[in-house]
């Protein structure tokens, strides 16, 4: 069985991307491919990361009226990533576009919450209650369009998979034991989140910052 590690390869330096991903490619299970790498690299730099021969995760939160999610959902289809997120705050129409777009090979998956964001920051932008009481609507939104799963922060995960068994959940911001917690609000362990259901965990600077990503990388994996 593959890791369920995908190292967030958050650099719009192609040459740092392909060192660190050369560096991790034996012990983690996939790469994730963010706005800034693509940004600065596009389609050239995601076929330049995929001749490592991992899946390739690019997390674009694509966010719009449906008509053009579908559309940029469509350019994305020689790429094919194994994995593409769009947001789940876009509503039902778009979130179902967006499914009917991508490739049959691609899993389309919503951003419910980011793990950025806590209660009060919910509250600036007019979403009342708790962070995991807005996860659990968007879930069930997403599950309804027909989508293959949600990003949400290890908090949630354990109520998304309760209601939704078949999913795959996709957990970003997770922090080793020890690990600086950055801009993350609400972090799990790796093993915490794997725990509670997490399909694939989003691991960035704690590899991609250590002295010896490979080791990191492999440290992370020995407490799955």
């Amino acid at each position: 069985m593959s890791s369920p590690i995908y190292v967030a390869i958050d650099t719009p330096d192609l040459t740092k991307a392909q060192t660190l991903a050369g560096q991790v490619r034996h012990h983690v299970g996939g790469l994730k491919l963010g706005l800034e790498f693509f940004c600065a690299n596009g389609h050239h730099g995601v076929h330049e990361m995929m001749k490592f021969g991992l899946p390739i995760f690019l997390d674009l939160k694509l966010h719009d009226i449906p008509n053009t999610v579908a559309k940029a959902v469509q350019a994305l289809h020689m790429l094919e990533p194994a994995v593409l997120t769009v947001h789940a705050a876009g509503g039902r129409a778009m979130l179902e576009d967006a499914k009917a777009a991508a490739g049959i090979n691609t899993k389309v998956v919503a951003v419910t919450v980011l793990t950025s964001l806590d209660d009060g920051d919910l509250l600036d932008i007019g979403v009342g209650g708790k962070a995991e009481d807005q996860v659990r609507r968007l879930a069930d939104l997403a599950q309804s369009a027909g989508l293959d799963g949600i990003v949400c922060s290890g908090a949630e995960v354990a109520i998304a998979k309760a209601a939704w068994h078949d999913g795959y959940f996709v957990v970003p911001g997770v922090r080793p034991i020890g690990g600086a917690m950055g801009d993350q609000k609400r972090a799990v362990t790796p093993r915490e989140a794997l725990d509670r259901g997490a399909s694939m965990l989003v691991i960035g600077r704690p590899i991609s910052q250590a002295e010896d990503p490979d080791l990191a990388a492999r440290e992370i994996e020995a407490t799955l």
